[in-house]
């Protein structure tokens, strides 16, 4: 399957988006941009705002399927759960956000 050229863009409107106090996951954005398997795509297109000047964007909030901190090694040490934490995200253990609580689905509002 082709990646549209716009596809970086296209991520970090959404991502943009994302509300204070909520999460997404990758694979949620990748379906919402009509790209339903290319949940990493995202995750690539997110790791790059970290290591440019590139936009600022709320990338903590993006989580994967299990509601795991799976990007929390671009953030730094304990960064990403403070963050979240901080926006009163709540955790089932170390790692994983409750989802049913805090899950934001971009298909419902974009």
């Amino acid at each position: 399957m082709a990646v549209p050229a716009d596809f970086y863009e296209r991520v970090y409107e959404v991502v943009a988006h994302i509300p204070h106090g909520r999460v997404t996951t990758y694979g949620a954005i990748a379906r919402h941009l009509g790209i339903g398997r290319s949940a990493r795509m995202v995750g690539y297109a997110l790791n790059q705002t970290l290591k440019s000047e590139g936009p600022e964007l709320p990338c903590h909030r993006v989580v994967n399927r299990l509601g795991q901190l799976s990007g929390k090694t671009y953030f730094g040490p304990g960064v990403m759960e403070a963050l979240l934490r901080q926006e009163g995200i709540v955790f089932l253990d170390d790692d994983t956000i409750d989802l049913d609580r805090h899950y934001w689905d971009p298909a419902e509002v974009l």
